[in-house]
């Protein structure tokens, strides 16, 4: 998709259609305005007639004989708030899709949103436009060659206006690759086509270089809890570290780890069958790393930033690990496993260890679909944010705020540690029945010890559920991206 900036009058736009917004009250704004005179009122006379009542979200399409359609789209109240800005342009953008037109022009110069900027709002048309093109039919025998696309939008406006643009549509294409990787078939997706999909990436740009751990290498090292997940599968279990180096030579760079379990049976602890087959999803915290590396790679951020992914299956067999179990981490530490569907923290806990040894992070943040009461606290709205370092979680809270891809702060307190307690081991994999996501962040929290260091649970929030709604989300993309474009 082509976004341009034109200072042209859109009531001058010679293309297939114009998106113009109508409150619920008050005039219409000055882009309105100039069609509607000249039309002589005929937006005003829809208005009164209630063929358009101004109601957030509301779309009405008008075709023309002798000039572009009008895609008329509620604005409700001015200002307008941050969610009923973003629904208007998302509703606008679906009914541009809808229609037989594949251009339009858009002016939200006269458009105010409460408690946000005029960059605010270019970024959210950018990311919005772009994403609705997301279609996944890569699976499919008969693509969907009807599917509308839209191939360019005229945004009348200065011309800072497209720096912008630019940051949004580049957000975009980051959550498209991290939902494609996300909505594919767990027999494609496996560990190795995550580390295949980061040497693509790192023949994008001449900063990003990408090292790939295997499982030898970290017999080596003694990832003993790694293993014991990795060793259940057939499909051998990789580490991925894409160092993408722009910022200043020798800082610290910041880490972002996803959790990569290309699909999560439980192991011998297994999972009912019922939604069985969402569990491919439980890789989607890669995929919001790999997505927000392509959108670093696009906006050309000058940061050090190393992107990694602890990645494998976990699968019952004759190899897996057992409940009783009692396995070494790198750094030393006894797990004994409890429960083999606690997987997630197993993987990530040795890769935490390898990143603060490796790099001497700055930051390190991880991104996991780690627990079912995560999602229980908070439903899908918010991701589980949870952290000691005060600084960084304001860092988060402000990211997420600015992206509106939300989080909620959850307990971290020393007090829950004693819930992971083990009679035979340094510490159990799991913390019984009660604050299921808290003790998973206890347990991560035990191998970050004096870093700056956050751990997100975007169980809830990586995809959706059941339906024609099921499907990945792209979040924490835009939360991820925000969050290290404002480290500049």
């Amino acid at each position: 998709m082509q976004f341009s900036v034109s200072q042209t009058p859109i009531n001058e736009y010679q293309g297939q259609a114009v998106i113009l917004f109508v409150p619920s009250e008050g005039d219409l704004p000055k882009a309105s305005a100039s069609v509607d005179a000249q039309l002589n009122s005929y937006i005003t006379q829809l208005r009164q007639s209630q063929d358009i009542k101004g109601k957030v979200g509301e779309c009405l399409v008008i075709p023309q004989a002798n000039g572009p359609r009008l895609i008329l789209v509620g604005s409700g109240k001015s200002p307008m708030q941050a969610k009923d800005f973003c629904k208007a342009i998302t509703e606008a953008a679906k009914a541009l899709k809808a229609s037989a037109a594949n251009d339009a022009a858009m002016d939200i110069s006269d458009i105010t949103v409460d408690g946000f900027d005029a960059e605010w709002a270019y970024k959210q048309v950018g990311q919005i436009f772009q994403d609705a093109l997301y279609h996944f039919d890569e699976c499919k025998s008969k693509k969907d060659e009807g599917a509308q696309k839209i191939e360019s939008l005229s945004v009348i406006a200065d011309n800072t206006a497209e720096i912008d643009l630019k940051f949004g549509q580049a957000l975009a294409k980051g959550m498209a690759f991290t939902k494609k990787l996300g909505d594919m078939p767990p027999n494609v997706v496996t560990p190795s086509y995550l580390a295949d999909e980061a040497d693509k990436l790192a023949t994008m740009s001449d900063k990003l270089s990408t090292k790939i751990l295997d499982e030898d290498q970290m017999e080596e090292l003694g990832m003993g809890s790694f293993l014991s997940v990795a060793k259940g599968s057939i499909e051998p279990g990789k580490i991925i570290c894409m160092e993408y180096m722009a910022g200043k030579a020798g800082d610290a760079p910041h880490v972002l780890l996803g959790k990569g379990i290309t699909f999560d049976t439980g192991g011998i602890s297994l999972k009912p069958g019922a939604g069985m087959d969402e569990m491919k999803y439980d890789m989607c915290g890669a995929a919001s790393v790999l997505g927000t590396m392509l959108a670093i790679i696009e906006l050309e951020l000058p940061i050090n930033f190393v992107g990694m992914i602890a990645a494998a299956e976990n699968m019952p067999s004759g190899h897996a690990s057992k409940p009783g179990d009692i396995v070494t981490a790198m750094n030393g530490t006894t797990i004994e496993i409890l429960n083999t569907d606690a997987e997630g923290r197993l993987v990530l806990c040795d890769a935490l260890s390898y990143a603060i040894d490796t790099y001497k992070p700055a930051s390190i943040v991880d991104i996991a679909t780690l627990t079912g009461a995560c999602m229980a606290a908070l439903g899908r709205v918010n991701s589980g944010l949870f952290t000691q370092d005060e600084e960084l979680a304001e860092e988060l809270i402000q990211a997420s705020t600015s992206s509106r891809d939300s989080v909620w702060r959850l307990p971290l307190q020393d007090e829950y540690q004693e819930l992971l307690d083990s009679n035979f081991a340094d510490i159990a994999n799991i913390g019984g029945p009660l604050a299921g996501a808290t003790t998973a962040a206890c347990f991560l929290s035990r191998f970050t010890e004096g870093q700056k260091w956050a751990h997100l649970d975007i169980a809830g929030t990586a995809w959706n559920s059941g339906g024609k709604a099921k499907g990945a989300t792209g979040r924490p993309v835009p939360l991820l991206v925000n969050y290290l474009a404002n480290k500049i």
